[in-house]
């Protein structure tokens, strides 16, 4: 996202005059939030400053996304979690809640929140994931992660590094067939790229016209 990111993480970037961070904070009514901070983490302590949400400080070390979920597991509490990606846009239904109404705990160790690659607005690239019949995620290149799930944390316990990606905590569960993925019926756009801001802003304002 540089250079916007020069001077404020990509969180604070602002997509239709709001932080990409608030677009996010916005699906997550009623729960409790915890929001990880590395890049310029006095800038996002600052933000949400008064709000009731607690910030996880990685300023020592870059953890990645696992590596974030071990850290703020203290700070959360709760098992399983929800966890959000920034660096996106929703227009429709609330994805939060679309997991929620589709999640199995008895049979799912994840639930991930999936788009068709055609429905991906602004992401470039091939898909992370492909979903049978049933729901199971394989790895494959039809439907693109959306940076939303839930999931269990029990398999935190056995990775012993700080820093690491989520992939460790989804390999297992790929290979038990308990990671799951649901469509999301509303559109979403990817805001990884400073060009990607304007083709999400045109997405947003698609609601004014109806």
């Amino acid at each position: 996202m540089s250079p916007l990111t020069n001077t404020r993480p990509k969180p604070l970037v602002k997509v239709a005059g709001r932080a990409l961070l608030d677009h996010a904070l916005a699906q997550c009514d009623g729960l409790k939030v915890v929001v990880n901070a590395h890049y310029f983490a006095d800038q996002i302590q600052n933000h949400v400053a008064g709000c009731g949400i607690i910030v996880s400080n990685e300023t020592d070390a870059l953890l990645e996304t696992g590596g974030g979920l071990k850290r703020a597991l203290s700070l959360l509490g709760s098992d399983p979690v929800v966890t959000m990606n920034t660096d996106a846009v929703w227009r429709g239904s609330n994805p939060i809640q679309a997991l929620l109404k589709t999640w199995r705990p008895n049979d799912m160790d994840a639930l991930l929140l999936m788009v068709p690659r055609a429905s991906a607005i602004g992401h470039t690239g091939t898909g992370d994931f492909d979903v049978d019949p049933e729901g199971r995620l394989t790895r494959g290149k039809d439907t693109v992660y959306s940076g939303v799930q839930i999931i269990k944390t029990k398999g935190l316990k056995d990775i012993t590094q700080n820093a690491f990606s989520m992939w460790e905590l989804w390999n297992p569960m790929l290979a038990k067939g308990t990671m799951y993925g649901t469509m999301y019926d509303g559109k979403w756009c990817d805001v990884g790229r400073p060009d990607s801001i304007e083709i999400a802003e045109e997405m947003l304002a698609e609601d004014t016209d109806v």
